[in-house]
């Protein structure tokens, strides 16, 4: 069995906890909210066991990294740099980049904006969309109101909706947006309400995701708590201003795209034309998969499926 080992390494400044396992070509990957390198532990030793140095680490704000004071220290030129200083501080010139949830718009800018060092890149889950013509919050409200989650993020004090029962928090975000989840999830917050007054707290976990696990992620957010991780949807209309620079310019790196077809994020969309949308964005994607059955937690939920795919794109692109 693959050993998981962690570290704290200096990456611009700010501490990182990674964890690593394996050697050869690197492969970094980036979980999403509200989630850890904990998200990326069936991924670890099978990208290890294949001959690649696997690296997932706690992003800017997450358990075990610093956590800037500053709002405006969460864009996305600060994240993708987080990335690139990674790259330099694990000795290495080049990597396969891997997102999933915020680290897939992460994963998409690195490739954007230093294709220089990025062998291929890997979405899960978020696929490139490119600028909204008007700012990103702008265009949300139209789409979905006030009430959509991103807009109520925005508010301060949000952190207590998560920090209140930790445990009662992952288990129904967990399964609230997962495939075995009875209805697909809208993230609309009604006015007057906290995020998780409609979200259930299942009797019975799915297969896939145990108490063990949701008590390694409450453990870890216990002690850094949400502020960081929220941060960084306060920033969405920041980085739209700060990205113009790349308007309409393709992500030219080779390519993977991976969802569940129960993917809240995807939902509505049909696949061709989600693909077709994708391709015109990314020209050199190689890989365009929906899994059957499967929602947001794609990595967690059909890690056999997601290692497979990853495995093979990795080594396609060493």
């Amino acid at each position: 069995m693959v050993e998981i080992e962690h570290r704290v390494v200096e990456v611009n400044g700010l501490r990182m906890r990674i964890a690593e396992a394996g050697a050869g070509p690197l492969v970094v990957l980036l979980h999403g909210f509200p989630e850890s390198a904990y998200s990326w532990r069936h991924q670890l030793g099978a990208l290890a066991a294949a001959g690649f140095h696997a690296v997932a680490p706690n992003q800017r704000g997450y358990p075990g990294t610093d956590s800037p004071a500053e709002i405006a220290d969460y864009t996305m030129l600060h994240l993708v740099g987080d990335v690139v200083g990674l790259i330099g501080a694990l000795g290495e010139r080049t990597a396969t980049v891997v997102g999933h949830d915020w680290g897939a718009p992460v994963a998409w800018h690195t490739a954007l904006l230093r294709p220089d060092l990025v062998r291929g890149v890997a979405a899960l889950s978020v696929p490139y969309s490119g600028r909204t013509p008007v700012p990103t919050l702008t265009a949300a409200r139209r789409r979905f109101g006030e009430s959509y989650y991103q807009i109520y993020f925005q508010r301060p004090g949000v952190e207590k909706d998560f920090e209140a029962n930790l445990t009662e928090t992952f288990r129904r975000i967990l399964f609230g947006l997962s495939g075995e989840s009875p209805e697909l999830n809208a993230m609309q917050i009604p006015d007057g309400q906290r995020f998780f007054d409609d979200w259930a707290d299942p009797a019975e976990l799915p297969g896939w995701l145990t108490e063990q696990d949701v008590a390694s992620y409450a453990e870890e957010f216990a002690g850094s708590g949400f502020f960081g991780p929220l941060n960084w949807y306060r920033n969405i209309d920041r980085n739209w201003a700060l990205t113009a620079v790349w308007e309409d310019a393709p992500i030219t790196p080779p390519a993977l795209f991976l969802a569940g077809d129960r993917d809240p994020v995807i939902a509505g969309y049909p696949p061709a034309k989600l693909e077709a949308a994708l391709r015109g964005r990314v020209p050199n994607l190689r890989h365009f998969e929906l899994v059957s059955g499967a929602g947001h937690w794609i990595q967690q939920e059909r890690p056999e499926i997601t290692n497979a795919a990853l495995v093979d794109f990795a080594a396609a692109t060493s």
